[in-house]
């Protein structure tokens, strides 16, 4: 899984412009959140974020050739040195629309299957 740095033009809401990439159904079930409304996803930052932040995501799943924008919110934040040494960043809420949906069906069409899984993940 690898992210990009944030845009440096953001709004004081919306914190800027992140890319994921997601290359396997390992990484995909160990960052996807779907306890969340919607579903949602963990992404790896040192970036500080609030809850509630606006978060504009680029996401590449899997041999994919094309990049997926996704509008989120901020709803999980791991910090640095967290206990049981997670990984450092934060887990984002899909927006509640059709574009979120999509997303959503998309990632439980990789993760058929695995959902019920005992493997740990970035967040549980």
């Amino acid at each position: 899984m690898t992210t990009t740095k944030d845009s440096p033009s953001s709004k004081a809401k919306q914190k800027g412009i992140l890319s994921l990439t997601i290359k396997d159904k390992g990484a995909l079930y160990a960052a996807y959140m779907p306890f969340i409304k919607g579903g949602g996803l963990f992404i790896p930052t040192n970036k500080e974020y609030k809850l509630g932040d606006e978060v504009f995501m680029l996401l590449k799943l899997m041999d994919e050739t094309d990049k997926t924008p996704v509008v989120s919110i901020v709803v999980w934040k791991t910090p640095k040195a967290a206990q049981g040494n997670r990984i450092t960043g934060i887990g984002v809420q899909f927006s509640q629309d059709a574009e979120g949906a999509a997303v959503r069906n998309k990632i439980d069409t990789y993760l058929a299957g695995m959902q019920n899984s005992d493997r740990l993940t970035h967040t549980m």
